[in-house]
């Protein structure tokens, strides 16, 4: 007969096999949802050759796979999807589709090839929801009004461009002051490559932007965004190419009659649907956000970006300015859209200068002081945590105001003994303590600065921005009280100097990024 402690050991070893049973049985009871296979093969349309190193995928779930050299494939479906959609994709060829009940073994998906030309004689389609059956907005509501509200959905509109391309005031009123086409008569200049790409991609250096006002189909619209099937950067810097600003730097594939092509953010669109990784990289903002006139870099935020961590890091434009805000459908149920993960739809509302809560995020405001044999030494630390370019960047108009006061007990202002002073063009904050960040444009020919008529040419006459990461630590000394001083500090951003903006007439969108009142006792 066993020992006690041989038994005592056989027991605990059945414990553990009936824990460890009940346990498995625990697991299939609150998981009963088990994966069926789908076995398929994609083929070319036209050879119907298999296609190899296709991306296949679960339609709306992240769940995907690559064909073999074979065009096989194998995916896993939770068996709780009666029916489920199945997509097929390459570059160059439109998305294949099939809904199908899992399981499956047998699946073929035949993708076609899309054309690789573009087709100048495409007509445009108007997103304006009820103008077309194609209109964007009849599907797509929910990202319509996020566009038309954005810098991009305004560019052919925006009365401050046409105060710089016509030489007037916002209100359309003639004024003493430069404007391209008062500078250069009888030429209609390069703007539409950016501003009017819809227009300008078959006459960039001949489109003259005040027929095209206005005019939807002209502008940065959806069909227009959804036919760049690529863009051409320098190899050698995957910079954009010298003189080749906007739509000239754009791979348009305009279809031909008879035709459509959508390009996407998305491989699980379903014909004529395609996918385009450029979506999501930066690269697909370079050509509107990194150009020079007469040699001279005015707009370079994705220069910047791209010396940044936040390139090194993977973090694009898009993550950024097109961050998700919680919806799951990008399109209708009704016209086919399917649930996604919200933070795989991406925002249009491109967050920008209108956007207070963004610009604020952008900077971090620090304090500290010392105070020696008297003197208050004040130290302002202004660091760049959000932003990955320059702040602020591209137009060379928009600057940053630091502005610093003191006040003794009596509510009476303290000069500053020794303080870097606003300059004169700051208008109303001249001659006060402080530092404005900018790039600084001076006419060549004149010497005056600050300008913003970049189209005539310029220099840069200072460049004191903050890039992507940096802290920027500004001194200012008083001469200490024997009673408390209380020190004001704001941190203030403005698109337009304020004598330009007087005379344009524009609105100087002015927007307090961070502020902070501090008390110094002696």
């Amino acid at each position: 007969m066993s020992s006690w402690k041989e038994r005592a050991l056989v027991f605990l070893c059945w414990g553990i096999l009936i824990g460890i049973h009940l346990l498995l049985l625990s697991g299939c009871l609150l998981n009963p949802s088990r994966s069926v296979e789908i076995v398929g093969q994609v083929l070319d349309a036209e050879s119907q050759a298999p296609f190899a190193d296709a991306l296949v995928v679960l339609r709306a779930m992240d769940i995907q796979t690559n064909t073999d050299q074979n065009g096989f494939f194998s995916l896993l479906v939770p068996t709780d999807k009666e029916e489920v959609e199945i997509t097929a994709w390459a570059p160059g060829y439109y998305i294949a589709s099939s809904k199908v009940s899992p399981p499956v073994e047998d699946l073929k998906l035949t993708i076609r090839e899309h054309h690789q030309k573009d087709h100048s004689e495409y007509a445009w389609i108007d997103p304006t929801p009820a103008t077309s059956d194609n209109a964007c907005g009849n599907c797509h509501p929910m990202i319509l009004p996020q566009w038309e509200q954005n810098a991009h959905g305004l560019a052919i509109s925006n009365p401050r461009f046409f105060s710089f391309y016509n030489g007037t005031d916002t209100r359309g009123n003639l004024i003493d002051q430069s404007g391209y086409v008062k500078d250069f008569p009888g030429t209609s200049g390069n703007c539409a490559n950016c501003h009017a790409p819809g227009a300008g991609v078959d006459a960039p250096f001949n489109t003259d932007l005040n027929l095209e006002r206005g005019q939807v189909a002209s502008g940065i619209h959806c069909d227009f965004c959804h036919k760049v099937g690529g863009v051409y950067l320098a190899p050698s810097n995957a910079q954009v190419y010298n003189n080749s600003a906007g739509v000239i730097s754009m791979r348009l594939l305009r279809p031909p009659e008879g035709e459509q092509i959508f390009i996407g953010p998305y491989p699980d669109i379903h014909d004529p649907d395609t996918y385009n990784p450029v979506f999501h990289q930066s690269d697909f903002c370079a050509p509107c956000h990194q150009f020079s006139f007469w040699g001279t870099q005015i707009y370079n935020s994705y220069g910047e970006w791209l010396e940044s961590s936040y390139a090194e890091d993977g973090v694009t434009c898009q993550d950024c300015h097109m961050a998700p805000t919680g919806d799951q459908y990008f399109a209708l149920p009704e016209a086919g859209g399917l649930q996604h993960s919200p933070e795989n739809i991406p925002s249009h509302q491109q967050l920008g200068l209108k956007d207070k809560a963004f610009m604020q995020s952008t900077l971090d405001l620090a304090i500290s002081h010392e105070i020696t044999n008297g003197d208050l030494d004040l130290t302002v630390s202004l660091t760049n945590v959000a932003a990955g370019h320059h702040v602020p960047t591209d137009h060379p108009g928009r600057h940053i105001i630091l502005v610093v006061r003191a006040y003794d007990s009596q509510g009476t202002a303290i000069a500053c003994s020794q303080c870097p002073q606003i300059p004169p063009w700051a208008g109303n904050f001249a001659g006060e303590a402080g530092v404005v960040y900018a790039k600084v444009l001076r006419d060549a020919k004149t010497g005056a600065f600050p300008v913003v008529n970049y189209w005539n040419q310029t220099l840069i006459h200072s460049d004191n921005r903050i890039a992507a990461d940096e802290r920027r630590d500004e001194h200012f000394y008083f001469r200490a009280a024997d009673d408390p001083i209380t020190i004001e500090i704001q941190v203030i951003f403005r698109r337009m100097f304020q004598p330009q903006a007087d005379v344009y007439a524009w609105d100087l969108t002015e927007i307090i990024l961070a502020e902070e009142t501090i008390t110094i006792l002696p």
